[in-house]
């Protein structure tokens, strides 16, 4: 059974090749001599490829036939999906796709063939992936229908140098380069490996055809070892008849490796960074002219190889750089935690608030890091206010308010003399803004509007509310719903209003999670369920509703119990 499907299988690539060639008579008699031996062995799978390739062939012969081979198609895709099988429908979507793309249907064409790349992702028996990826390339590119279209080795060189050139994630590139190699080379598989000098190791993160998982052996084994070691190039006719193959990983992996051209990536001064492995060339052996143009891919990938390496070792110096900078940011903040206990925890607690303000509102991941660090910054200046006016315990004089109010200026005065990037003088403005108001009675520029930081609104808003809901040695916290009058009131005064109606619409739970990083408790799972349903101005209404509902009461009673920092013994 093994044999004669196999058999059946030769005939139909026989047919394939043939169809490449425009040979459409000798294609037709090998895919009907193909059908007839799967009609006797009952096979559904390559009875539906059959049909299939006798539409589009019986299409291209004459495109008269345009009714009876959409016919025959309508049958193979019947049969194909009775049978479920990715290969037979593979075939359609390539024969619906050519015919389409013949048809001038440029939409449509390009479905089939998306349809067929996916499905050849998955499972490529007859090596058809290369020609899919090519046709895509051609429709997109606004090219005409056209047969042949086996890749010209300089179109393949210029395609890859065009499609690996701005590329500058390695794991991206690495699967770029293989493809574009495998589909140059027209072979089955390729993998190109780099070569880590610390650890003596090749490693790759992209092996076409197999899971996409980093492989990492050391640097003396194997063909792309030998040919990293010795800087020559290796092509296998026969790999089970060379000594040097090892078949165990085909027996671990199912696979089987026929041909092999294996050969290193060299850098402009001729140093080896890593080698290309391509294997089972689709028809025939590798040749010279294959060896020839991965030679001139190499030429081209070493580049870039280089350029993607040395940006990731950019990015982790940048990640270093940023590790730094944020430890440097938290030190400062701790320095004001140390000097006034009073409002310990304050910066941290307004970043929290902040952040949920910006996920709400949707901002950016720059927006977001620069308001965040701006926030665990905006009260900096504190270190020049004099100490007994920052650690007073009771209510400041008109001069000791004036006093303290400096320590916006300083903020600014201070952060200015950080190397100063675009992004830090974000920060910078940010911080020093977040006591501004909204209708340009605030401090220290007298700001107005717009013309306030969008970021030092959001401080201003975050500022405020933890000001307010957190406890002093000289007064307890303001009852919630005060609070919220308070925002509701001075909106368009002090406050961004729509950043007062987005902070009032933020879920309970996220923002009694911020009361609690002040006494350290944790929020129950069962009132976290409940908290969630619920917002800032859900608590107001229902404090404020004479006829709020038991289940409106139990909710504020909730709310209060964490808002009051209560322990589950019920002690503050």
């Amino acid at each position: 059974m093994e044999k004669v499907i196999e058999k059946g299988s030769e005939l139909i690539k026989k047919s394939l090749i043939s169809l490449e060639n425009k040979d459409y008579a000798t294609g037709r008699q090998q895919i009907l001599e193909a059908q007839e031996i799967f009609k006797n062995n009952k096979s559904g799978k390559y009875i539906s490829i059959c049909l299939s390739i006798i539409g589009m062939i019986d299409y291209l012969q004459d495109n008269r036939n345009y009714k009876s081979a959409l016919a025959l198609l309508q049958d193979s895709s019947y049969m194909a999906e009775i049978e479920g099988d990715i290969t037979a429908k593979l075939f359609y979507e390539i024969s619906m796709g050519n015919i389409n793309y013949s048809e001038k249907n440029i939409d449509v064409a390009l479905l089939h063939f998306q349809n067929a790349k996916n499905y050849g992702m998955k499972e490529d028996e007859f090596n058809l992936l290369g020609f899919i990826l090519t046709r895509i390339k051609q429709i997109q590119s606004g090219l005409e229908f056209s047969l042949p279209i086996h890749s010209d080795p300089l179109v393949s060189l210029v395609k890859i140098g065009r499609s690996i050139n701005a590329l500058t994630d390695i794991t991206e590139l690495l699967k770029v380069i293989a493809e574009e190699t495998k589909v140059a080379m027209q072979a089955d598989r390729c993998t190109v490996f780099l070569l880590d000098k610390e650890h003596n190791e090749l490693w790759s993160k992209v092996a076409l055809g197999m899971d996409s998982q980093e492989i990492r052996f050391p640097a003396d084994k194997g063909f792309a070892g030998y040919v990293v070691r010795t800087g020559e190039s290796i092509n296998i006719e026969d790999a089970y008849n060379d000594d040097r193959f090892n078949p165990e990983v085909d027996k671990e992996t199912g696979y089987k490796t026929k041909t092999m051209l294996c050969m290193p990536i060299k850098n402009n001064n001729q140093e080896i960074i890593g080698a290309f492995q391509v294997l089972n060339k689709a028809h025939g052996i590798f040749t010279k002219n294959d060896e020839d143009l991965l030679v001139a891919i190499g030429g081209s990938a070493s580049i870039a190889l280089e350029n993607a390496q040395l940006f990731e070792q950019q990015k982790e110096l940048y990640k270093e750089q940023k590790l730094l900078f944020e430890s440097f940011i938290n030190t400062l903040a701790a320095s004001i935690d140390a000097r006034d206990k009073i409002t310990a925890g304050h910066s941290n607690r307004v970043k929290l608030y902040s952040m949920l303000i910006v996920d709400a509102l949707g901002l950016d991941e720059k927006t977001k890091e620069l308001i965040e660090k701006a926030a665990t910054l905006h009260d900096i200046g504190k270190i020049g206010i004099r100490d007994s006016v920052l650690q007073k315990e009771g209510k400041l004089t008109p001069e000791e308010y004036k006093h303290i109010q400096e320590h916006v200026q300083i903020t600014h005065n201070i952060l200015e003399k950080i190397c100063m990037t675009e992004d830090f003088k974000q920060i910078s403005e940010i911080a020093c803004s977040h006591h501004e108001k909204y209708d340009g009675s605030g401090y220290y520029r007298h700001l107005k509007g717009e013309e306030i930081p969008y970021g030092g609104r959001i401080l201003a808003v975050s500022d405020v509310f933890d000001a307010i809901t957190s406890r002093r040695h000289y007064r307890d916290k303001m009852p919630i719903v005060n609070v919220i009058n308070i925002l509701i009131k001075d909106s368009g005064t002090h406050f961004d209003k729509s950043i007062v109606d987005v902070f009032l619409q933020i879920s309970t739970d996220k923002i009694v999670r911020v009361f609690l990083t002040e006494n350290h408790h944790d929020l129950k799972p069962e009132d976290v369920e409940i908290l969630n349903k619920y917002t800032l101005m859900d608590i107001f209404n229902f404090t404020n509703d004479e006829n709020a509902s038991q289940e409106q009461k139990n909710i504020v009673e909730l709310f209060n119990y964490y808002y009051a920092g209560k322990t589950n013994n019920g002690e503050c």
